[in-house]
């Protein structure tokens, strides 16, 4: 496990940096994408990247790590993806991929089908979930539909108006499924991530702390700013 401490702009230009040198590697790298505040950092600096004629995404496929059941359209990673990437560079609309209902017990064939994930692009939660695999997910878990706790509805509750209007549940890969990637990438900024990242990093690997599978694969890199980096 590599970490990188900056301040958060330079968290933020050193992920995308590394998202762009997997694409200059491999132009048709599969990616796990995840969505939010933390994302929307990124994409804006992956735009910046593709604007500056530094970065394609044009033989990309893109896989969404999350999604919440139930949620408005507005509110979805779908939307997120399609008004901050698709729109924004040349990734293309049909090689993204997202979660729903009917199709998660097809969605790890799928990601196997196009030849496995290169890179998954992670945020945590502030209690320690990655995508939507809250504590107590196996680690053998794939792809599901997951309760989500108390604390994420709180942590969410600021987007939908209130706690009341967060979705019950979460479609997620599993913690299975993010261990196939050949590379993870977590971005973690503020304050309020840093109890969760010092989990991720010196915790048990035990179920009850998600992120602490990020501790199992060799390949893995976290961009943190000195806030969510401050218990290290």
């Amino acid at each position: 496990m590599k970490t990188i401490v900056s301040d958060s702009a330079g968290a933020v230009a050193q992920a995308a940096e590394r998202v762009r040198r997997v694409l200059e590697k491999k132009p048709e790298a599969v990616l796990a994408l995840s969505g939010g505040r933390t994302m929307s950092a990124l994409f804006q600096e992956l735009v910046r990247l593709f604007e500056a004629d530094r970065l394609s995404l044009s033989r990309a496929a893109v896989f969404a790590v999350a999604e919440l059941e139930g949620a408005p359209e507005a509110l979805s990673l779908r939307r997120q993806l399609e008004e901050e990437l698709v729109a924004r560079t040349d990734l293309r609309p049909e090689a993204c991929r997202f979660l729903s209902p009917e199709g998660l017990d097809k969605y790890d064939s799928m990601i196997q089908d196009c030849g496995g994930l290169d890179l998954a692009v992670l945020g945590i939660g502030d209690n320690g979930h990655i995508g939507y695999n809250e504590p107590a997910t196996p680690f053998d878990s794939l792809s599901h539909a997951q309760r989500l706790t108390p604390a994420t509805r709180r942590q969410l509750a600021p987007r939908f108006g209130g706690e009341e209007q967060v979705p019950l549940r979460g479609l997620t890969m599993g913690i299975k499924t993010l261990l196939s990637a050949r590379e993870l990438l977590l971005l973690a900024l503020g304050a309020e991530k840093a109890e969760a990242v010092f989990r991720a990093v010196y915790g048990k690997t035990e179920s009850y702390t998600p992120a602490s599978f990020l501790q199992i694969p060799l390949e893995v890199s976290l961009f943190l700013d000195r806030e969510a980096a401050a218990k290290l």
